[in-house]
């Protein structure tokens, strides 16, 4: 059907660029890039996106032909609203030619850097948030010019602007780690400083790093959606994305002040954020939204759930997810100034259960390892300074390890898909299943700070057992 349709085409010029964005994937494409053509709509601003795939040319390939533009479709449950985006002015792929995406980057043009490259692409041990030296990619940027990771291509393209006594660009991470900014930060100026020690000086003075905190439901694209969207406006769009109506940018108004006026755009004007202090947001996310997310990952997939929607539509789900919510993750933190985290809770259970978005439990289940720790070991072990008990928590963490045994409940393979899959494999295939997997996985200091390993092991043990003696549904009821 789709071969007969016309391809989408760009109909307005590109908009001078302004941003760089590392990672140009759906959930960006999706999130970030209508909220800047929004503000660039309300307040002017040349703040075009030259976009920059860091493995392959596949977006950049689906989107040429349409001259950058494509499709966002909007699911509600009343149906769909579509739009075409036209903020990305051209897509580099970094492994065919490094030297023009820092080229790009060193444009003085360029006053902000934007990444969504996913927790594993910062090179960086989750458990303590620095750089992780012996990470392969961290060994190439120290030992070439033309970088490979994120980290590196950041160094390398601060190098040149420093050298040509160009001001830095702000360097705005929109992936969900905690402080999200000064992680970056510090990832960016340990691989500075064994570069050039100057240049990392360099980079702390004048150099930003805001933290944010971002929030949209974006599913992967299907074969489905791209023939229904190609119907629906009568033009062929490869590379369309679909999300949730709901949005949330809070972001630390601190850019580089070199640039004045022109520092950002007017984010404001699009319904963004802007504070002084994104981490009682930054908290509630990650452990409300992304730790239930998790949560209904693995225990869904491990009870048959494909999607998001019918994980938490199922009764005993929507129970354990309330339970979680108001006794587990509630009180391990403050809520931001003038936010019910009840109201939250409902309105999160409203955006899972929308039937219209399918957020596949496998997709969110991906590089666990790297997610773990913020979305809910950090969760626990505020609990367990508190005296907490976090039956529901200890329930996803035996969950997880579960479903990166490569096995489900009945047997069937598990396509695991993560970061640390070898080592996983490893760890798996070295240990009896039972509580001597559970001590084995909890040894993985790269996840589990040790004495937090320690205070857990019962309990994710018996955990653990049970839920492999009876059944997912069976170990919520238990809980709830």
């Amino acid at each position: 059907m789709t071969s007969t349709i016309p391809r989408l085409t760009r109909t307005t010029p590109a908009p001078k660029a302004g941003i760089v964005h590392l990672g140009l994937g759906a959930f960006f494409r999706a999130f970030g890039v209508p909220q800047i053509e929004d503000a660039m709509k309300a307040s002017g601003g040349d703040w075009g996106i030259v976009g920059v795939s860091l493995q392959s040319p596949t977006i950049r390939d689906a989107l040429a032909p349409q001259g950058f533009c494509y499709t966002a479709a909007e699911l509600t449950p009343e149906g769909e609203r579509l739009r075409t985006l036209h903020a990305v002015s051209n897509v580099l792929v970094a492994p065919e030619d490094p030297e023009a995406v820092l080229a790009a980057m060193s444009d003085p043009a360029i006053r902000i850097v934007s990444l969504t490259v996913t927790e594993k692409g910062y090179c960086h041990d989750p458990a303590t948030g620095k750089l992780n030296l012996e990470h392969p990619g961290i060994k190439a940027d120290l030992a070439n010019a033309l970088p490979v990771t994120a980290p590196g291509f950041l160094v390398r393209a601060l190098k040149r602007r420093k050298a040509a006594n160009i001001p830095p660009f702000t360097i705005l991470c929109c992936d969900n780690l905690p402080a999200n900014g000064r992680v970056v930060r510090s990832i960016v100026t340990d691989l500075a400083r064994r570069i050039d020690p100057e240049l990392a000086n360099w980079i702390t003075r004048r150099a930003r790093f805001p933290s944010t905190m971002v929030d949209r439901i974006v599913p992967a694209t299907t074969t489905a959606d791209i023939e229904r969207i190609a119907a629906a406006q009568g033009e062929l769009d490869a590379a369309p994305v679909v999300h949730e109506p709901f949005r949330q940018w809070v972001i630390e108004d601190d850019f580089v002040p070199d640039y004045a006026a022109d520092r950002r755009p007017a984010l404001e004007h699009a319904g963004a954020l802007l504070v002084s202090d994104v981490h009682p947001f930054e908290n509630m996310k990650l452990r409300m939204l992304n730790g239930t997310h998790s949560a209904l990952a693995y225990l869904g997939y491990l009870a048959g759930h494909e999607t998001v929607s019918s994980a938490s539509s199922d009764p005993v789900f929507e129970r354990f997810l309330k339970h979680l919510w108001a006794n587990e993750i509630a009180p391990s933190f403050s809520a931001p100034e003038g936010v019910d985290l009840g109201s939250y809770a409902a309105a999160l259970l409203a955006r899972y259960q929308n039937p219209a978005i399918r957020h596949r439990t496998w997709q969110i289940a991906m590089d666990g390892s790297q997610k773990l720790p913020q979305r809910i070991l950090a969760t626990l072990a505020d609990n367990q300074r508190k005296g907490v008990r976090s039956k529901g928590l200890t329930l996803v963490i035996a969950a997880w390890m579960k479903y990166v045994s490569g096995r489900d409940l009945q047997g069937n393979s598990i396509d695991v898909r993560d970061a640390m899959g070898e080592r996983l494999a490893e760890v798996v295939s070295g240990s009896n299943d039972g509580m001597e997997r559970v001590d084995a996985l909890l040894e993985l200091t790269e996840i589990f700070p040790p004495e937090l390993a320690v205070s857990i092991r019962d309990d994710v043990g018996r955990a653990y057992i049970g839920m492999t003696d009876t059944s997912v549904q069976a170990s919520l009821a238990g809980i709830t």
